[in-house]
């Protein structure tokens, strides 16, 4: 069977890595590492709620991780998006629109599912107040979303 998994290059901290994210997401857990004669980790594999990444540890980098591939968490409430933006932005750094770059440089979405629910809503205005209230949050927060989505009808 084909499979496809992202891989991600990392100068030296793959291991980790792999402890942190998987001591964040729940159903995770690290593979198979893969190592040198003297002990460090060259390669390896671990599992995010169902999806396998692979990563290796290439030494340092002529390219870095760009917002131009994120991963996006989707969120059933504030409780979980809070876990998540609290969890991953740990030593990263906040951006906008629900982004975060994690301490290794990754991006992040942090996306709850009540945001798609409004930029969805049959009335334009009540959609638009929503992205727009969006727009000027890092962090999503549900209940801002909400508010702004019912002060317009």
């Amino acid at each position: 069977m084909t499979t496809i998994s992202p891989c991600l290059w990392f100068d030296d901290n793959l291991e980790e890595a792999a402890t942190f994210y998987t001591g964040i997401f729940p159903n995770a857990s690290v593979g198979h590492l893969a190592r040198l004669p003297n002990g460090d980790v060259m390669a390896g594999e671990f599992d995010l709620d169902g999806l396998t990444f692979r990563g290796i540890n290439g030494g340092p980098m002529h390219a870095h991780f760009t917002e131009a591939v994120s991963f996006s968490v989707t969120c059933r409430d504030q409780a979980e998006v809070d876990h998540y933006w609290d969890s991953l932005c740990d030593g990263g750094e906040e951006s906008m629109c629900g982004w975060l770059k994690d301490r290794f440089g990754l991006s992040w979405q942090i996306v709850p599912t009540r945001l798609f629910e409004l930029l969805s809503d049959p009335s334009p205005a009540r959609a638009q107040a929503a992205s727009e209230a969006m727009l000027g949050m890092q962090r999503i927060v549900v209940a801002d979303l909400e508010a702004a989505a019912n002060a317009v009808g």
